[in-house]
């Protein structure tokens, strides 16, 4: 069955106002460098890792690059806190968490070169209500403070307040001074979120040049941890997303809110990430438009089977990911 890839500007009349959910193609339509399939693949193709490192790995059955640098990081807390002499574990924790800092540092683009494409993203982001990105980059959120400091017209709300997530997230929705708004989440966390020795969970705030190298310092300050999953399988994530009050507020309740229109960009639809499929079945969606790379139809088949088999006979529209007025690409009239 050979599908239409459709312009975007042709098509956004039916999604505006509607749900977007980002995956990684839009993270590497800024760079390259997240073509990595994960920071752990980065960590490990260059060999940063120890070999009790390695162990914990394996030994824990997971890929997920947060859990193992939380568990050392507890682990070696209490050890620190009773007195208990252990070098082993805290030299594992320090790999893992100079790992983490390294692989952060060669992969995510400072702001300076992000900056350009913000005005794009800014007018693509503003288009829809809610904003869900799987990717743990400091990309959106920096489209969210560019927003901050150049339109009052529109406000992006992330939901947090004095760095604490509110429990009352909906209320967010209301307006205040602004025409229109759109609510921003991260169903897999993002480097910006952390948690300390108590499981408390924040965002670190500081201005676009000034973010990357604050959370970097707080991790290396062995005050917190970060609060991301970006690896494992489908049972994995969902054990990972189990563990945080943000991610499953976000899975629960978030995910489950009623929309009739979805836009998905960059999503590649693993069979790890799934269960956000699963959870947006019940919400009412009956029209879903799809990113497209290179004009690939057997990408669209396989994309189209899926969706109609965790959202049912829904109206799907794809579109071509380059097109003008989607994601970092000028729209016709600012290209004229």
């Amino acid at each position: 069955m050979a599908h239409i890839i459709h312009q975007w500007q042709s098509i956004v009349t039916h999604y505006r106002r509607g749900a977007l959910l980002l995956g990684n193609g839009a993270s590497m339509a800024i760079s390259r460098n997240f073509g990595y399939g994960s920071l752990l693949d980065h960590a490990r193709q260059n060999s940063l890792f120890e070999e009790d490192v390695q162990r914990l790995f394996t030994r824990f059955e997971t890929n997920d690059f947060e859990l193992i640098l939380r568990l050392v990081w507890q682990a070696a807390r209490v050890n620190k806190a009773l007195a208990i002499q252990d070098r082993r574990t805290c030299q594992a924790y320090l790999n893992v968490r100079n790992c983490l800092i390294q692989a952060v540092r060669d992969i995510h683009p400072p702001h300076e070169e992000v900056s350009k494409h913000l005005p794009h993203m800014h007018s693509f982001l503003k288009e829809f209500n809610t904003v869900l990105s799987l990717n743990y980059d400091l990309l959106v959120y920096w489209t969210m403070m560019y927003g901050f400091d150049t339109q009052r017209s529109h406000a992006f709300k992330d939901c947090f307040k004095d760095g604490l997530f509110a429990e009352n997230w909906r209320v967010y929705r209301e307006r205040i001074s602004e025409q229109t708004n759109t609510l921003v989440f991260y169903p897999h966390g993002n480097l910006a979120l952390c948690r300390d020795i108590t499981e408390q969970e924040y965002k670190i705030h500081a201005g676009g040049n000034a973010l990357l190298s604050k959370i970097l310092d707080t991790w290396a300050s062995e005050e917190s941890v970060p609060l991301f999953v970006s690896e494992g399988t489908l049972q994995q994530k969902i054990r990972s997303i189990q563990s945080s009050f943000y991610l499953t507020t976000v899975y629960r309740e978030v995910l489950k809110m009623p929309r009739i229109k979805l836009t998905i960009f960059g999503w590649a639809m693993g069979e790890q990430d799934l269960h956000l499929l699963q959870r947006l079945r019940e919400t009412s969606i009956n029209r879903v438009a799809v990113s497209v790379f290179g004009k690939d139809q057997g990408y669209c088949n396989r994309v189209y089977e899926t969706i109609q088999q965790y959202l049912g006979p829904v109206v799907v529209d794809f579109f071509d990911c380059e097109s003008p007025g989607c994601w970092i690409n000028p729209s016709s009239a600012s290209q004229c």
